[in-house]
């Protein structure tokens, strides 16, 4: 029996993630034997300090990515929406899974919605995008830091009297949690990270076998929408340290997608959909992002970055 050994984060939504993974894997391969090895990453060292502050998005992947590329694992499980979009020369995304549900929510001990909390109410989230988005509808809330894996965020709901907490739903869900969520936020009100709500199967270009395992794995619709967000991204050279939010699906044929860039107070915000051929998702994302550049993203987006680089 051939054993496969999958990298992953220790949290409990990690492991669920790749537990999830090795019992697909098992069923329709069985001459094939899973095996979960953990991986401690620089994102969850650093508990204290705003993902923006630290480098942003990478830091949940680099040291799992190290581990493939010395061969010390065959398979990398990552939230897509941690994984940059710059990958190691060798490697690649081999499969990208069906879609959870990709926005964000609203959990309270007292509140059921957004505009039903009170005036400067403290809100805790770990992103800038849902930071800025809120602040954009409700400039009065006090948004504080908010780290650690999900069971921490709402143990801190509590411990650090926060009104609220905004997380994505899909780590909620996976984790059997969803009766603790008070609101589901639309799209029109908080539009979700790239790929929130899927998972990436990164492998060795190289590992032809493995890359046939994960084939069945791969959503092909999803799959589109997710290179479409992917380009989006590459192409406004976005991280966890700027305010951009992009949903892509694919209806009645074309690939529809949405996309904004925020300032980090939420003052300024352009925002834009378009829809394209969903056999060439990277033109539709470039193209979007091409659109909210020239719309004041541009404008934004040095601002950002101009403020970033004082700190």
């Amino acid at each position: 029996m051939r054993k496969i050994r999958i990298g992953t984060r220790g949290s409990k939504l990690a492991l669920w993630q790749a537990e999830w993974v090795k019992e697909r894997i098992e069923k329709q391969t069985p001459q094939v034997k899973v095996e979960l090895v953990i991986i401690k990453t620089l994102g969850d060292k650093i508990l204290d300090v705003a993902l923006a502050k630290v480098g942003g998005k990478g830091l949940f992947v680099k040291e799992i990515e190290e581990a493939l590329l010395d061969q010390r694992i065959d398979i990398a499980v990552h939230s897509m929406k941690d994984v940059p979009t710059k990958l190691a020369d060798t490697l690649h995304i081999a499969a990208i899974t069906e879609r959870e549900d990709p926005r964000d929510v609203m959990i309270s001990n007292r509140w059921k919605r957004l505009d039903e909390l009170p005036f400067e109410a403290k809100v805790g989230t770990s992103s800038l995008r849902r930071q800025a988005q809120l602040l954009h509808v409700r400039p009065d809330l006090k948004m504080t830091v908010l780290r650690g894996n999900l069971d921490t965020r709402l143990r801190k709901l509590s411990e650090e009297g926060l009104d609220a907490i905004i997380v994505a739903a899909a780590g909620v869900i996976r984790l059997g949690l969803q009766q603790k969520i008070t609101q589901y936020l639309d799209f029109d009100l908080c539009l979700p990270a790239m790929g929130q709500g899927t998972l990436a199967l990164e492998c060795r270009q190289e590992d032809n076998d493995i890359n046939e395992i994960l084939k069945p794995l791969n959503a092909p619709y999803v799959s589109m929408t997710v290179r479409a967000e992917r380009a989006f991204l590459e192409k406004l050279e976005g991280g966890c340290q700027v305010p951009i939010g992009i949903y892509g699906e694919i209806r009645n044929g074309a690939l529809l997608l949405k996309g904004l860039i925020a300032s980090i107070d939420g003052k300024k915000l352009v925002s834009d959909e378009i829809s394209g051929d969903p056999k060439d998702p990277e033109s539709v994302g470039k193209k979007l992002a091409e659109r909210l550049l020239n719309s004041g993203g541009k404008a934004i987006l040095k601002e950002i970055y101009g403020s970033l680089s004082k700190d």
